[in-house]
């Protein structure tokens, strides 16, 4: 007979039931997810520096249509996170992730075949589309492989393929556009190819969430009346919502920040999202349950992840325009000077599961924001308008360690808040982790160039006020990490 969950104390919500004995493939598992999570954001991010060779190649296009080959991308991802995770919890992670990877595949060979620009761009908005069903079903299906004691670990390792995967990007772009841009895309094949043959074998099978006693009669009246009942309408109001708002921040450098475009774009993210938080409370199974929120660890975590990732995108954008601009360096050895982050960040994610159970989840997590927040303040005080090999290694480089220190404890930290929610709702809770992510990075990017004076180049003086930005925020994601608290903690303060 199966026992129901009990309800945690004061959260509103199920709480997790025990968790079973680790699966014995459980790394394997983890390898496995952890490739669709590494080829999204790798091509987020390297894209970018393949950018000045794709316009080589459609010379006729402009620069506002060019654009659309990164943005299409990232807003489709950010509109369509959510969605997909309700997605792969109604029909069943596995196949999700399955399905993603696939399609994802097939995408990354249409953009290296591109024929012209209209169809690389089409092209990006499948590859977009995929990865929003890959990115949450990754999480969601490494997470209860483990047991509780070892979701530190696994998460840090999780965070360190994609963190590696964001840092190396522009490394790995560079190398890849020296030859030819189209090989950024092609490189994905073979790797979708292994983690898809690989799948079946090694990936747990994941029921829908309507599947338990799915011989019974009322089971399938219950999942009758459930199918009626699923939110198209939230759906597409959450679609409207993160596009709009997403839109918005990605093209504000090239409309203006006080354009008609950017200020519509701006207002219908805004009234959607409004009506959006009306229409959840009121639908029997909306496509964002409010109890997620009630979790105060998930929540705490979703806010400062976003915070966190505020900071991220503007630390990212400005040291490469330091070494591009201020610095003279070319692409390829702006990519290697910023190699030392993603090396410590994946030593130190190595060792976040024995550091988070030595100093527990909240001190980990606010030691680890501490650090990212030192990076930017470093800069500020140590670097200078020259980039030899002195400044660099005295003025640059230790702020380097210190981000990737930082980001090696804090987010296996914040991620790991999905692993508070019931079984049922991992993918959607994952989803709404990776938007915060996801909308982070592009509001991130369209502050720095605020704060920057809108320059397509900034000086050394714009770039000072951008660290002074990214500071700020990292300082908010320490805050959040400092009233963190898992049900665990609290459990073990009622005690």
């Amino acid at each position: 007979m199966k026992i129901p969950a009990m309800k945690a104390q004061g959260s509103g919500v199920p709480a997790p039931a025990p968790s079973p004995a680790p699966d014995p493939r459980r790394w394997l598992i983890l390898a496995v997810a952890s490739t669709g999570q590494f080829l999204a954001v790798l091509d987020l991010i390297a894209v970018n520096i393949a950018f000045p060779a794709i316009g080589e190649d459609f010379r006729s296009a402009s620069t506002a249509e060019l654009s659309w080959v990164l943005n299409a991308y990232t807003i489709v991802l950010a509109a369509l996170l959510v969605p997909a995770g309700r997605f792969a919890d109604e029909t069943g992670r596995r196949r999700s992730f399955l399905l993603g990877m696939a399609l994802f595949g097939v995408a990354s060979v249409g953009c290296g075949a591109a024929p012209g620009l209209g169809w690389l761009i089409a092209a990006r908005v499948v590859q977009g589309a995929a990865a929003a069903v890959v990115v949450p079903t990754s999480l969601s299906l490494a997470l209860p492989a483990f047991a509780p004691r070892e979701r530190a670990t696994a998460v840090g390792v999780w965070t360190a393929v994609s963190a590696v995967a964001g840092s190396a990007g522009p490394v790995v772009g560079g190398l890849l556009a020296a030859s030819d841009w189209r090989w950024i895309f092609l490189v994905n094949a073979p790797v979708v190819l292994v983690a898809v043959s690989a799948g079946p074998l090694l990936l747990p099978r994941s029921e829908n969430r309507y599947s338990e006693n799915r011989c019974s009669e009322a089971a399938r009246t219950e999942r009758v009346g459930r199918a009626r009942r699923l939110d198209p309408l939230g759906t597409l109001l959450v679609l409207l919502a993160t596009g709009s708002l997403t839109t918005a921040c990605v093209e504000a450098p090239e409309w203006g920040y006080a354009a008609p475009a950017t200020l519509a774009f701006l207002t219908a993210g805004a009234v959607t999202g409004g009506l959006c938080a009306v229409h959840v409370r009121r639908h029997p199974d909306p496509v964002v349950d409010p109890a997620l929120f009630r979790t105060r660890g998930f929540t705490t975590a979703t806010f400062g992840l976003f915070s966190y990732f505020l900071a991220y995108a503007a630390i990212l954008l400005a040291a490469t325009w330091m070494f591009t601009g201020v610095w003279g360096y070319s692409t390829r050895r702006a990519g290697l000077a910023l190699a030392p982050w993603p090396l410590t960040l994946l030593v130190v994610s190595t060792l976040s599961g024995r550091i988070v159970r030595a100093l527990g989840e909240r001190r980990a997590a606010v030691l680890g924001a501490a650090a990212f927040t030192a990076a930017p303040v470093w800069w500020l005080l140590a670097a200078g308008p020259s980039g030899d090999g002195a400044h660099y290694v005295t003025g640059f480089l230790p702020g380097l360690v210190l981000a990737g220190i930082g980001a090696g404890l804090y987010q296996p930290v914040m991620f790991a808040a999905a692993g508070q929610l019931p079984a049922r709702r991992l993918s959607l809770g994952s989803g709404v982790l990776m938007m915060a992510r996801q909308g982070g990075t592009a509001l991130g990017v369209a502050a720095l160039v605020v704060v920057t004076g809108g320059a397509r180049q900034p000086d050394l003086g714009a770039l000072r006020a951008g660290w002074v930005f990214a500071a700020v925020t990292a300082a908010v994601a320490a805050l959040a990490g400092a009233v963190f608290r898992t049900a665990d903690d609290r459990a073990g303060r009622r005690h």
